[in-house]
């Protein structure tokens, strides 16, 4: 599935003249096919994520196509674990101290998802933040695993990302799915969840991972349907 500028403008809630200026001023990404530009709905989805942008929940219906349930997000984490003290003294050890710790299938190529992870980081920061990082590449992570989960890491020291609002990242997402339908849906829990001040906090003070999974468990509960707003300090 493609989107022409006009149909992202809508499920960005703009007029299409704001839709050109963003891909011009704010770097969202297009595709040239015989002149003509198209967006891919994965990649405007997380470009919205990252730039804090409200997007219609639509969007992830049209790309559904079919029905792709995943658990909660604070199942999710407990599949994907949260884990203390990642170590590195710059973003590259981060990220490769990180992708050591997934709990991905003894046949994956961590070396290839790390250059992956890498290489899209010289493309542009993938710090969103007040802090946080959510590594990916410009196309879904999906991975050859039975199930969806979310690794969490904390690190043991803030480092620069060259985040949107040039404060050092405190802790990491990662969102690995076996179906871009079930990243999406995942990668649509998790923006609404960091949007939550108290869990930005205790994020931020390396709380425990009971309370970080008792805090998202609350904030899943009065989740609402229709558009919101991603993390923005």
């Amino acid at each position: 599935m493609r989107l022409t500028v006009r149909e992202a403008a809508v499920h960005l809630g703009v007029d299409e003249p704001t839709a050109r200026r963003w891909v011009a001023q704010r770097g969202l990404p297009v595709h040239h096919v015989q002149e003509r530009m198209y967006i891919n709905p994965i990649e405007l989805w997380e470009w919205a994520v990252e730039q804090g942008i409200a997007v219609s929940r639509r969007l992830l219906e049209e790309e559904r196509g079919t029905p792709d349930d995943v658990p909660s997000l604070s199942d999710l984490l407990h599949a994907g674990g949260i884990f203390r003290d990642v170590v590195g003294s710059n973003k590259a050890e981060v990220l490769r101290a990180f992708v050591d710790r997934l709990p991905l299938p003894p046949e994956q190529d961590r070396d290839f998802l790390f250059s992956v992870l890498d290489a899209r980081e010289a493309m542009g920061s993938t710090g969103i933040g007040d802090g946080i990082a959510i590594p990916h590449v410009r196309n879904a992570i999906v991975l050859r695993v039975d199930q969806p989960f979310v690794t969490l890491g904390l690190l043991e020291r803030p480092i620069d990302f060259g985040a949107v609002d040039g404060k050092p990242v405190h802790a990491i997402f990662m969102v690995v799915s076996p179906t871009v339908p079930a990243h999406l849906k995942v990668l649509s829990r998790l923006a609404f969840a960091l949007r939550d001040d108290d869990l930005r906090a205790m994020l931020a003070r390396r709380a425990t991972s009971a309370e970080i999974l008792e805090r998202i468990a609350f904030v899943e509960a009065t989740r609402t349907t229709g558009s919101h707003r991603a993390v923005r300090p």
